[in-house]
Parts: structure tokens; sequence; C-alpha cells
């Protein structure tokens, strides 16, 4: 079976700022554990003396700033760049400390504050970006203040050069790795938040279309109103006129162009309430169970196949009926209708909180561009004018309920649609069918 394509409503906005402090504080974690790593490389291997204490200080000062920052960063939806730019410059404070008590600006690895201006570039506001500089200038103008210089054994103090340059090539390695992986997270989170940008732009302009055609959907309601009622009391000025009761065939005719009139004037009401203009009806209170069984119903005149529905419900629940639930149902139910050869089923389950409705039919499937597509304005198989947009009313309602759409091919042939519904948005009072 084909991977199932969603248009779900609850994706969230990546945060870029968020991300990229969650990536400074694996880069502190890095130097925390490089910095105990190369001290005691130095210290114990090399034998090259140096003042532990004051070294020392740092990672644990790191570690400790780490196991702050992460539980307070939970509970942050957002970073501002203020707080990106005071991360950088604890790392500025926490590197010429380590360089000021080892050799100063005679450590190879003073051009790690290069690492530290690169990222504040990538990830700061210009002006922090230039801050940071500021502060490595200020930083290695320190370090020429009498920094406690490094006393080489005999045989390292006899070729010093070799050693700073062992130094600087593995300093040079050290940069080059941490840029690259960090620079591409970086880029991969600023890739997110751009899509995740683009994705609200385009439900912006989706939600716009929606407003439009509710619009136009409510005036040519408004209007179609006038001439409906003066259609129904012609119609029931001539149902009881002499000559039409004397003829049977004329009096049902007209019996059934009242009937479909009456459904012309639900449908028109619908609109209106989806709308939001009840013309003073109360809202009518149902069970999901009757709604679905009621929309089979209905649905069941209007195919020459066959509508099952699997009612896999446990308890019923008692809810506000709504036109808009009803609706995008029905569309599913429609576009299953148009493309099964003989059978629909539609099974209904029901989770913690949510309906689950899967419609299933027996037809030629989604193409792999509809599946891509599915949802959108006009992306449809059937060549008629506006096709698709029914199929683009159900993504967006659902998105608006809080829900969402899953679409897939069935294994052997056929199409399955499952939509999924948040109870709440419908429950009446919380209460549930005997």
């Amino acid at each position: 079976m084909a991977e199932p394509y969603s248009r779900d409503s609850t994706a969230p906005m990546a945060d870029a700022g968020r991300r990229n402090m969650h990536l400074l504080i694996q880069l502190r974690w890095i130097a925390v554990g490089g910095q105990l790593i190369t001290i005691a490389v130095v210290d114990r291997l090399m034998e090259i003396k140096l003042p532990l204490a004051p070294l020392l200080v740092v990672p644990a000062l790191l570690a400790a700033i780490n196991l702050v920052s992460l539980p307070y960063l939970r509970r942050r939806d957002t970073v501002r760049n203020i707080e990106l730019t005071s991360a950088l410059l604890v790392d500025v404070i926490a590197l010429a400390w380590q360089l000021y008590h080892s050799g100063g600006l005679g450590n190879p690895f003073a051009s790690l504050f290069l690492l530290q201006v690169v990222i504040g570039a990538i990830l700061l506001e210009p002006r922090s970006s230039w801050g940071i500089v500021a502060a490595t200038l200020v930083a290695l103008g320190t370090l020429t203040l009498q920094p406690e210089p490094l006393v080489l054994p005999p045989r390292y103090a006899t070729d010093p050069m070799a050693l700073y340059l062992a130094g600087s090539l593995v300093c040079f390695v050290l940069i080059a790795v941490l840029l690259v992986a960090f620079v591409t997270r970086i880029n991969r989170n600023f890739r997110e938040a751009d899509a995740a940008l683009a994705a609200a732009r385009q439900r912006a302009a989706e939600e716009d279309h929606i407003v439009r055609m509710g619009l136009l959907a409510s005036g040519a309601a408004h209007e179609l109103g006038t001439p409906m009622s003066s259609m129904s009391v012609i119609l029931g000025d001539l149902v009881r006129h002499p000559a039409v009761i004397e003829h049977d065939d004329l009096l049902a005719d007209i019996t059934d162009m009242q009937a479909e009139l009456q459904r012309c004037k639900k449908i028109v009401s619908g609109i209106l309430h989806s709308a939001g203009e009840v013309r003073g009806e109360n809202p009518s209170i149902t069970t999901v169970k009757a709604l679905l069984a009621d929309i089979v119903e209905d649905w069941r005149d209007r195919t020459a196949g066959e509508i099952r529905l699997h009612d896999q419900l446990d308890d019923d629940v008692v809810i506000v009926s709504d036109a808009a639930l009803r609706q995008v149902i029905g569309n599913i139910v429609e576009n299953a209708v148009d493309m099964a050869a003989q059978d629909i089923v539609i099974q209904a389950r029901r989770t913690a909180a949510a309906l689950e409705l899967e419609v299933l039919d027996d037809g030629p499937g989604f193409s792999a561009e509809m599946l891509e597509d599915f949802g959108r304005p006009y992306a449809s198989t059937k060549a008629t004018p506006g096709g698709g947009l029914g199929l683009f009313l159900v993504v967006n309602v659902l998105r608006k309920l809080g829900g969402r759409v899953d679409v897939a091919n069935r294994e052997h042939q056929g199409a399955r649609v499952r939509l999924t519904v948040p109870l709440d948005a419908f429950v009446y009072e919380g209460k549930t069918a005997a």
C-alpha cells in the first residue's frame, strides 16, 4: 500500500532560534569534553605542568550553565537574539580565561576565537555579530597583559615552534570539523524555518480563499432564498388546486417538486449556518452513531453501488449536530461514490479524544500527483470546472477544528481516506449516550 499523505493542522512552526540555542549547548558540551581531554593530555602525557585549579573551573562552570539552561529552554517557545548573544559571550570569556592561564597568545588554541566569530556571524543580528567581534578583540588584547606562561620541559623547550605548529594543526582540524558540522545543522534549521514560514503563508492564502468562497456561497444562498420561498408558495397553492387534485400523476410530480425544494432550502440553510448566519433555528442534538447512520442512509439513495457502515464505536457520544462536519464527511463520501466501482465502506472508531472515520472505495485509487497535491484548490482527477474544491474544504475545515486528513491507496485496489476529528469540537457538555 502506498505511504499515506497527511494534511496535518498540528504541525508546529520551526523555531530556528530555539534550535540554534540547542546547538550552542551541544557545542559547549564538546568544549567541556575537549578542555578536560586537552588538560589531561598536556599535564599528564606531555608533562607540561598546568595551573589546574583555574583551568578546571571553566569546564565545571560551563557544565553547570548547560545543566541549568536545558530545563529553562524546554519551557521556552522562542529564543531571542539577546539570549544567543549572551551565550556566545560566555563562551568567549571562558576561552579567554583558559588561554590567559595557559600561555596567552602563544597558545595555538587562540585561533578558536575564529570559530565563535563565524558562529556569531551566522546566528546573530548584524549588530550583535559585530559585538562578538569586539569581544574577541578585547579578549585577545587581554591575553597580551602578562598572561601566565607555560613552562615547557627540556624536550620541548629546545624547539618550541614545533610544538606550536603541532598545536596549530590540531586547532585547525578542530575548527574545520566543528564549522562544517555545526554550520550545516544551523543552515538546516534555517531551511526548516523557511519551510514552516512558507507553509504558514500557504495556509493563510488557503484560508483567504475559503473566506472568499464563503462570502460567495453566503451571498448566493441569500439570493436564492427569495425565489425558493416564492416557488414554495406557488407549489403550495398548486397542490390544493382542484385541477391538480384530479390528476394523480400531476399531484405526485408537484409533491416531488416540493420535496426537492425543501431539500434545496435545507442546503441553503446549511450554507448560511456554516457561514455563521443561523436563521433562528436551535442547534440539533444527536449522537455520533445517529449522524453517521443518517449520512449513510442519505447517500445510499444516491448511488447504484453499496455503502456499508462498519460501526466499531464502543460507546456512543452525544454531540451538537454541525453542518460543517456533515459536509466534510459528505464530501469524502461523494468523492468515493464518484470513483468507486461498486463497494464503499465507512469504518468508524473512537480513540481517547477523537473520532476516526475511514472511507474505503474500490475505484482506481489516487494518482501520485493527486496524493502529493491532495487538498489543494482545484487539484482533482475529475475533468470538471472547480473540481477539487470539496477536498480543499475538507482539509481546511478539519484543520480549523484541530483535526487531520490522511489519504493513501489500498493494497489491491481503491483509495482510503481517514478523517481524524477531535470530539471536543462537537461533544455536548461531555455527555455520553447510553
